[in-house]
């Protein structure tokens, strides 16, 4: 369980590190673009599942552990260690970011371009369809696993490309809490946390249903 944790840990560190932290660097620089920083999430999220996905089984988010949870592939226990190691670990990388940069950006924080209801459904869908990419990629008993990472770093790539301008696309609660907490714009970090939940357990019910 050790090695998973910190698996778990480095991995969330990271996602957490470049992606928020690519739109710090935008903020600054204005070079990377906004197609840019969708991309970096994408990127790295294909780079660590590669990296660690043997290891931990790469979650790097507290939705998509609850969503295996649900579905029994994880214990209570260590689905509680896992959501606490990935939420240490975003606040670090967070933090880490604060201390390079500042609280530019408020450190990449994920929040509602229009109103929190808007913003809401758009991140249960978001959450619902990553959480189903990622079962029938990496889960499914006929899936070719060895292209999991492509498809779940594309999916969210693709949902940050056209979703982040208007609710962050976060799909990730330890990835909007950690940035939210350090900078402070914690204003809407709830709904954040709540859709993002629903729509990886709503995910793993109906990917049960289809399954059976």
């Amino acid at each position: 369980m050790k090695k998973k944790l910190i698996a778990e840990f480095i991995g969330t560190y990271f996602l957490v590190f470049a992606g928020p932290g690519a739109m710090v660097i935008e903020e600054i620089t204005k070079s990377i673009t906004h197609v840019g920083v969708a991309l970096t999430f994408g990127l790295v999220v294909t780079a660590l599942i590669y990296t660690f996905g043997h290891i931990s089984g790469a979650h790097f988010n507290p939705a998509v552990t609850i969503g295996f949870f649900v579905r029994g592939d994880i214990s209570l226990r260590d689905s509680l260690s896992y959501i606490v190691t990935q939420f240490i670990a975003a606040i670090a990388a967070a933090y880490t970011l604060f201390l390079l940069f500042g609280n530019v950006a408020s450190l990449g924080a994920t929040l509602p371009l229009s109103s929190e209801s808007q913003s809401f459904v758009l991140e249960f869908i978001l959450t619902f369809v990553l959480m189903t990419v990622i079962l029938g990629s990496a889960v499914h008993g006929k899936a070719v696993k060895s292209f999991a990472g492509i498809s779940i770093g594309a999916t969210v790539g693709l949902m940050a490309m056209f979703a982040g301008p208007i609710s962050g696309a976060s799909m990730n609660p330890a990835r909007s809490l950690g940035p939210a907490l350090v900078s402070g714009a914690v204003q809407h970090l709830w709904l954040y946390v709540v859709a993002t939940v629903l729509g990886a357990i709503a995910a793993s019910l109906v990917y049960k249903t289809l399954h059976e």
